[in-house]
């Protein structure tokens, strides 16, 4: 993967953690120049404050990335909130703050950055959806409103932006190992039965790894991928292919 995408020039919104994190770590290792966009800083990869909610914000980073590497070939749309909310409980300020968040950042990224990816021929943009985007969780009105958005906003910007020779096409992750969902699982009574559970839920036998998602970002971001856009790739271990059965059934 070393020189898959050499000279090339990424942004990774929330990449100082988790998934964002991995995205960083395999572009940079397939060649790319990575600059982390965060609020948290990070000592990775080269790394600029950003927030995705504010639009002056993002218009600076991407200035300033392109002053100073004269390029910009990839943006990763990473930067995303969770939270658990039941729909009767759902108030109209934590419902904006999502939008705001996972929907109209990804928005105004794309939006900024689509001039300077379209001059080298190469340009692609990378939303992170979720299996959220498409199935839904108990309390998950708003995550899985936006999930789902950004798959809608995925498919529009890429007929929108095909004509500049820009792709876009995003990554609906099921459930990966990462610090927040490992908490969850050491919390329980019986983590060790917790996590053969979830093994069981996914046909390839375990749950994904981090790298998982960032091996699939680096094949978006490269030429392998020329003639792929506007598309959705699920990348669950096939946890959504198989409708769940009783556990009494043991199966």
């Amino acid at each position: 993967m070393t020189d898959r995408l050499r000279d090339r020039v990424a942004i990774v919104t929330g990449g100082a953690q988790s998934i964002g994190a991995a995205i960083a770590d395999r572009l940079a290792a397939a060649g790319a120049i990575v600059v982390v966009g965060d609020l948290q800083e990070t000592a990775a990869h080269q790394w600029r404050h950003l927030d995705v909610s504010q639009e002056d914000s993002i218009t600076s980073m991407i200035d300033a990335v392109v002053a100073e590497h004269g390029r910009l070939d990839i943006v990763a749309n990473n930067a995303g909130i969770m939270f658990e909310k039941n729909l009767v409980d759902q108030d109209r300020e934590s419902w904006d703050r999502m939008l705001e968040i996972n929907m109209t950042g990804p928005m105004l990224m794309s939006r900024h950055a689509a001039p300077h990816l379209s001059i080298n021929g190469v340009g692609s943009i990378i939303n992170i959806s979720s299996i959220e985007g498409h199935v839904g969780n108990p309390e998950h009105v708003a995550y899985s409103a936006t999930k789902a958005g950004v798959q809608g906003l995925t498919r529009a910007t890429a007929i929108d932006l095909g004509p500049m020779g820009i792709r876009c096409n995003a990554i609906a992750p099921g459930w990966i190992d990462t610090p927040l969902n490992a908490t969850y699982v050491d919390s329980h009574p019986n983590r060790d039965l917790v996590i053969e559970e979830l093994a069981k839920l996914h046909p390839v036998g375990r749950v994904g790894a981090t790298a998982d998602v960032g091996d699939v970002a680096v094949w978006l971001a490269g030429d392998e991928s020329r003639f792929v856009t506007g598309q959705i790739i699920t990348v669950d271990g096939g946890r959504t292919l198989r409708p769940t059965l009783p556990p009494v059934m043991g199966r």
